[in-house]
């Protein structure tokens, strides 16, 4: 509801065909004894986020808090939206849901398993652009006899900028294979987002350890990721650029009260002139 209200867009000249929507999940853990509600691994206890996040102004579209526990594939199918083009990591690439989101028409750009067979391929045609790094640029099956999609399904074998081999399933044919590329490498935004969260949730000091104590806190962490968010985007649209700063730094220097006086004039701008009752 709060994105909603602060329903601002910062866009950016992607020429893809639908917004990305960067789906993954991150856990935060602690000793067990301290969530004993929370098993998760050993003598450790956690909770788990998962978040779909607008790559165009690295929004959260939708959140669900759970136990670290609980699978991330599942979760993917609550966090699907036929508007987007939903970009996942590995833990989401399960054979028959890539099939299902190509049913219901749901676009996706899903990373594989390093073991995942690809049967019958059939080389696309793509006319090879200079310094390009796709490796293959193919559709197929994807799986063994004993599990395998039931459709075929574009993959886009390319190298990364450390030169790893990533392969990448996905529905969409009318983009170029350099294009799925950047997609997929659009997914660092959340784990940037994550970062976030994590250094401003402030885990080792909870201020309680009932499930709803701990999922309040992880959810207003979000609720000031989302306001700071606005203010940054409304704020960088109009100033200058002998002045500008990153998101990051941004958020320093607000939490240290060191802001520039130009960003300090704008923030009091727009507060004062903002319609309070569309951001309550």
């Amino acid at each position: 509801m709060l994105v909603q209200k602060c329903s601002r867009k910062t866009r950016r000249k992607l020429a893809f065909p639908k917004e990305l929507l960067l789906i993954d999940s991150t856990t935060m853990t602690v000793g067990k004894t301290r969530l004993p509600w929370a098993p998760y691994h050993g003598e450790r206890a956690g909770v788990k986020l998962h978040v779909a996040l607008q790559a165009e102004n690295l929004q959260p579209l939708k959140a669900i808090e759970s136990i670290g526990s609980k699978h991330d594939g599942p979760m993917s199918e609550s966090l699907a939206h036929t508007d987007y083009i939903m970009v996942m990591d590995r833990a989401y690439g399960k054979l028959e849901r890539l099939d299902g989101y190509k049913e219901n028409g749901q676009s996706f750009v899903v990373r594989l398993r390093d073991n995942v067979h690809l049967e019958k391929p059939r080389a696309l045609r793509r006319q090879i652009e200079e310094d390009s790094p796709i490796i293959r640029d193919i559709t197929c099956q994807l799986g063994t006899a004993q599990c395998r999609s039931k459709h075929r399904h574009r993959v886009v074998i390319f190298r990364d900028f450390e030169g790893r081999e990533i392969r990448v399933a996905t529905d969409l044919m009318q983009v170029t294979a350099e294009q799925i590329a950047q997609m997929y490498k659009a997914r660092w935004q959340i784990e940037v987002f994550f970062r976030w969260i994590k250094q401003h949730l402030n885990i080792p000091t909870l201020f309680g350890t009932t499930e709803n104590a701990v999922y309040g806190q992880l959810f207003a962490a979000l609720m000031v990721y989302v306001l700071l968010k606005w203010l940054f985007d409304s704020v960088s649209a109009s100033i200058s650029r002998h002045v500008e700063l990153s998101f990051v730094r941004f958020t320093r220097l607000f939490a240290l009260h060191l802001l520039p006086a130009e960003w300090l004039i704008k923030i009091q701008y727009i507060v004062q002139t903002h319609n309070p009752q569309r951001v309550v």
